[in-house]
Formats: structure tokens, sequence, C-alpha cells
């Protein structure tokens, strides 16, 4: 049965005392610390070569859960990312956390370790860590960074929801899950593999093993609350998810500073003090070059760092003989794995591409931005810049190469007249 947040995530003098208590060390709680530093040390000295969903490659996958403070035991002949929801929930804080981004220049996306911001972790002490991977989890680490969907309307943000929505259910002396097809099943939608890996890593619930299966993925034998559990939790929801005013913050994801849990958590976390910074994203000017494809077709297209995403709209449009007579979005992955999306000025969301320019974006070379125009016909392009020349003036966007003939925007209407 659910039941309401608010009803069971009451901060109590007891869970402030705990708070108060805990200490936090690379061990403890959880091992979230030392797995995530075993991910990173993985990833910084193996060339990861992601899959087409940007996911860890099947190959690296026993061996890192090999290393891992408790490895789980796999039945499966080929498992994936997801058959391991541990690593699957550290691949997210490592994207969300921005320690590491992807490479897309070459045939296959790479896991690229961004060595100015591991160095400012390797400066951050135990509790920072904690905090600051707690915020990548709860704030930036988006579903769609591991492959799954988010809720496209909700309050909460979907990891904490899901997550706490989960953990308020569980029984007192335990959730029994061998055997009980019903709770295995529910794990897949609540709280979702990698967010139970993930509350095993921090700490916030404990997990009993179970044996080995041929053909089978993890077996669990009984997931139990912990006194970190009940306070932690209540104590985000009741000084920061509750209030609205701090979740309407979180809209701006893109912006977000880290430290945005520090004042919550401070008082209970006192070695708190320092977090990590993203450097602040300069405006490049020249010319950028982007291949637009739609289907087999391609045009080379040339614009202005100045002009807006509306322009090169128009730019794409016109290259295929479209009329722009209908709304359109872009849509791209951020640094953090998390998609970011600019719609027509028409629609209700902003940012609005009448208002982001060109030079703004925060594409790598090599890296593809979607392209949806006619939200009735869907039509999608795929926006790849290929290059930035700063030194190269163009005035109006031109077409630098054409390959194949357009299609037909409206096939069969002169026929239907």
């Amino acid at each position: 049965m659910y039941i309401p947040l608010p009803e069971a995530l009451k901060l109590t003098t007891e869970h402030k005392q705990f708070l108060q208590n805990l200490d936090v060390s690379v061990d403890s709680p959880g091992s979230i610390l030392r797995d995530f530093g075993t991910l990173i040390d993985f990833a910084r000295n193996n060339k990861l070569l992601l899959t087409a969903k940007h996911q860890l490659p099947l190959s690296a996958l026993a061996d890192i859960n090999a290393r891992l403070a408790h490895p789980i035991q796999l039945g499966l002949k080929r498992p994936q990312q997801k058959s391991y929801p541990h690593i699957h929930g550290l691949f997210l804080v490592a994207r969300a956390s921005g320690l590491t981004t992807v490479d897309g220049t070459g045939k296959q996306p790479v896991l690229v370790i961004d060595d100015d911001m591991v160095q400012q972790w390797e400066n951050l002490n135990p509790t920072e860590c904690y905090g600051t991977l707690l915020e990548a989890w709860l704030l930036r680490g988006k579903p769609e960074i591991v492959g799954e969907r988010g809720r496209p309307f909700g309050m909460l943000p979907d990891n904490f929801e899901r997550s706490a929505s989960f953990y308020v259910r569980l029984p007192g002396d335990g959730l029994p899950v061998a055997g009980n097809r019903d709770a295995e099943e529910g794990l897949r939608y609540y709280p979702e593999w990698y967010n139970l890996g993930l509350l095993d890593l921090f700490g916030l619930i404990r997990i009993e093993h179970g044996s080995l299966e041929p053909g089978k993925g993890w077996q669990i034998e009984w997931i139990h609350r912990t006194p970190l559990g009940d306070a932690l939790l209540a104590l985000l929801y009741t000084e920061f998810f509750s209030d609205f005013d701090n979740l309407f913050r979180l809209e701006d994801e893109g912006k977000m500073p880290f430290g945005v849990l520090q004042p919550v958590l401070q008082p209970y976390f006192p070695a708190w003090q320092n977090n990590l910074s993203v450097p602040e994203l300069e405006f490049r000017k020249g010319t950028f070059i982007f291949k637009v494809a739609l289907g087999r077709i391609w045009r080379r297209i040339a614009i202005d760092a100045g002009q807006t995403l509306d322009a090169l709209a128009w730019a794409i449009l016109g290259s295929v003989k479209f009329d722009s007579d209908h709304l359109y979005q872009f849509s791209y992955q951020t640094r953090y794995g998390s998609l970011q999306e600019v719609n027509h000025p028409y629609m209700d969301a902003p940012p609005f591409t009448s208002e982001m320019r060109i030079g703004e974006l925060p594409l790598r070379v090599g890296q593809t931005m979607t392209f949806l125009f006619d939200f009735g016909d869907n039509w999608e392009f795929d926006v790849l810049l290929e290059q930035v020349d700063p030194d190269r003036v163009t005035k109006k966007s031109a077409i630098l190469e054409s390959h194949g003939k357009a299609p037909e925007q409206y096939p069969g209407w002169g026929d239907w007249e």
C-alpha cells in the first residue's frame, strides 16, 4: 500500500542525534566512496568504449564487479550493465558528478575522465565526497543517463521519489524477496535496479544476498531498512524536498552549482566545507560547421556563433525545402549525461531557440544533437558538430555541401487535393 511521504518521513529527535553521531570514512557508511573510486580508477586505466546507448562495454562489467567491495553473483550468460545494479548506479553518479564525460569524436564513444574535476575530487574529505555523490544521485542523476525512462510529470526528482517511496513501504522487520514474485517484479519499477544499488551503496538499506542460480540475475533474500536510511531520508524530505522553492531551482539543472544540499546536511556533517566547481562555459566565437542528416541525405551547414538556434533551424529546413510553419525542438546530452531540450518560442517551457546563441551551445566537437520538426510528422534530423573555426566569418548561414534529394514534406498532399 502506498504511504504518503509526509506521513512516513518525519524527522525526529532520534534521527537528528543519529546523524550528529555519524562518522563518514572511505569505508562507511556503505561502500559508495570506495566503489566509486574503484570505477574512476578503472576508467582512468582502461579505454572504455561505450555502447551505442552510452553504457559501459559488456566486456568490462565482470571485471569491475569483481573489484567492488561486495561483488554480486550472476547466473546470466550475457549480463548487461543494468544486470549489475551497483555498477549501473555507480555509472550514473560518475556521469552526473561531472568527473567523467563522453568523447564522441571517434567511431565509438569513449568514457573520458575529466582530470581537472578528479583533481578537485581528490582534495575533498570523505564527508564532502559523500555529500557530492548524494547530490549527483538525487539531484543530477536523471534516469536517461542509464537508459531508463523518467516520469514526464512529477514534483519530486525521480530518483528521490522512487527511492523514498520504496523505502517507506519496507516493513520494519525487512522485505523477503526470494520466492516473492511480486517483490522481485516490483523492484524493476520501485525503486528501479540502479536506485536499489545506490540505496545499498550509500548504506541506506541492507541487502542479504541469495545463492547464484544458473540463467538468473542477482538473487536477493531480504532487504532491510537501516538507521541511516530512516534518518537521512527523513532529513532530506523535511528540510529540502518538501519545499517547493527548492524544487523549482532544480529545473535549471544545467546551472545548478554543487553544494545545494550542503546547508541541509552541514549541521549534521560539519566537515562538509568544500565543493566541486565546474568552470563556466565561455561563449565560443567564430563559425560552427554542422553535418545535418535526415536518413541517408545530409547537408553541411556553416553558421556564425552569434546566430540563434532559430537561425540554425531555418537553415536546416531551408536546406531540405521544408515550410517552417510547425513547432520544433533541439535536444542534446549535457556534460552530466542528462537530456537538455531547447524549445520553439511558441512552446511553454524554456530555454527557447530564439534566446540561445550557437556559441552558447555546450556541445563538444563530435557530439550530435537532435532537431525534431513538426510534432505530427516527427521529422528527426541528426545535427553533428564537426568543427568550430574561431577565425572564420560567416554573416549568414551557408550550405557548404549537399548530398541526396530532399524528401517531400507532405507526400501525397497534391493527390488528396
